[in-house]
């Protein structure tokens, strides 16, 4: 369904863009409330509800109304899956010690401190291609705290958000390939990309340091059998 609708908001971008500029500062009212309802239920995509708040309102309105939506859409995300999932998450997760230290090295475990939480949230939703439903229901499934949730979501949104709505500010016309590549400077192409590349890195240190520790503290097989045998 995002794919689709999308594929279809972009098509439309123009008409849709209109109508939001045509009713006055209510429409970024309409469009962030749109934009969390429907990233929320995973109904459209979030790039390109971005680039339509850049298109319609430009940079300076468009952004902080984008993120507005993503933070309202996030909020929706989660406590949908939260209460769809229950408890499942963490008993499957609980039942086997090395992705529980997976687990609590990525998101902090129980509690864990504000601002450890929130700084692994924001790294995880930094990418550009982080997948945005499918990141509120493992956060969620894992009792991610709301308040680390809700900032490190909106920290962590801003750069790709000020990306889409760049592009739909300096396009606001036909969307193809020399009107994107005339509206995001490659510097800024280069620095995502490096952003995406770094964050991975970090991540994957530090699942690897928990699987480290988790590896540290079981016993060797044959120690553990030959104790097995002794009883």
């Amino acid at each position: 369904m995002p794919a689709l609708a999308g594929i279809a908001l972009l098509w439309k971008m123009d008409i849709v863009s209109v109508w939001l500029k045509t009713h006055g500062t209510g429409a970024v009212f309409v469009y962030a409330a749109g934009f969390a309802l429907l990233a929320g239920l995973a109904l459209l995509p979030t790039y390109a509800q971005a680039i339509l708040g850049g298109w319609a309102f430009g940079m300076l309105v468009g952004t902080p109304a984008a993120l507005a939506g993503f933070l309202g859409g996030s909020l929706i995300g989660y406590e949908i899956a939260r209460r769809a999932s229950r408890d499942r998450f963490e008993r499957i997760i609980d039942e086997k010690p090395k992705w529980r230290a997976v687990r609590d090295a990525l998101v902090g475990g129980r509690g864990a401190g504000f601002w450890k939480t929130t700084g692994l949230i924001t790294l995880i939703r930094l990418p550009p291609n982080s997948p945005f439903a499918l990141t509120n229901l493992v956060l969620a499934g894992v009792r991610v705290p709301r308040w680390p949730y809700a900032v490190g979501t909106v920290l962590g949104m801003i750069p790709r958000t000020t990306l889409a709505v760049m592009l739909g500010a300096g396009i606001q016309g036909a969307l193809n390939e020399e009107s994107y590549k005339a509206a995001i400077p490659l510097k800024f192409k280069l620095g995502m990309l490096f952003v995406t590349v770094a964050v991975v890195l970090i991540i994957g240190h530090m699942a690897n340091r928990a699987l480290a520790k988790v590896a540290a503290t079981d016993p060797p097989e044959g120690h553990a059998s030959d104790e097995t045998s002794n009883r």
